[in-house]
């Protein structure tokens, strides 16, 4: 049984925030400056909701953040989050439209349901990426930002080399708030190149 109730987990309870996930995205955005005042924020995989928290602080009321998960999210959330129940293989870049355009930020906590066997997971968390990565060529912005979790193993080279096709600068983050045995970590991708018709 994983020791799940750490440090992260308590602080988050008794902060107030949906999951110990919430620290993950503080430290990530306090080192890269992800996010800002005024952003449309997409979060694919948002319940059960705290990078939804911390997302909507940072953009302040003037950003909208649109929140898309299988499923629901139980916390009260200002008004400029919007908060979709649906399967990302499902959904088009018309359903992620927020306020009728593109994002200036993706980001995405999603992971496949485990099985336990490291390259069955892996090839799972790789088809969900390369999907998050096609909605980010019609869903985010020029110069637009994407951050995503990935599963290290052996596809996470080859989701490098895709990063580095669509984005200018690449870089892997590893939080310290993800447990030490947990084989994820984050992929960020800055400067959206101009999509090629």
């Amino acid at each position: 049984m994983k020791k799940i109730k750490d440090h992260y987990f308590h602080k988050a309870k008794k902060e107030g925030y949906a999951a110990r996930s919430f620290y993950k995205i503080e430290e990530i955005d306090k080192k890269n400056r992800i996010l800002g005042l005024g952003n449309k924020v997409l979060d694919l995989g948002c319940s059960p909701g705290s990078w939804l928290q911390y997302a909507s602080r940072k953009v302040g009321s003037s950003g909208h953040v649109l929140g898309v998960d299988l499923q629901p999210v139980k916390i009260s959330l200002p008004s400029h989050v919007i908060v979709i129940k649906g399967d990302i293989f499902d959904l088009t870049y018309e359903d992620l439209k927020i306020k009728g355009g593109q994002a200036d930020v993706i980001l995405s906590d999603m992971a496949p349901k485990t099985s336990g066997i490291r390259t069955t997971d892996a090839n799972r968390s790789y088809e969900l990426n390369k999907k998050v990565l096609n909605l980010a060529n019609d869903a985010l912005c020029p110069e637009g930002l994407l951050l995503l979790k990935a599963f290290q193993g052996v596809l996470l080279d080859e989701l490098y080399s895709e990063f580095r096709k669509m984005f200018a600068n690449v870089k892997f983050c590893k939080p310290k708030s993800s447990r030490t045995e947990s084989v994820e970590i984050f992929i960020l991708g800055t400067g959206k190149k101009f999509k090629k018709n």
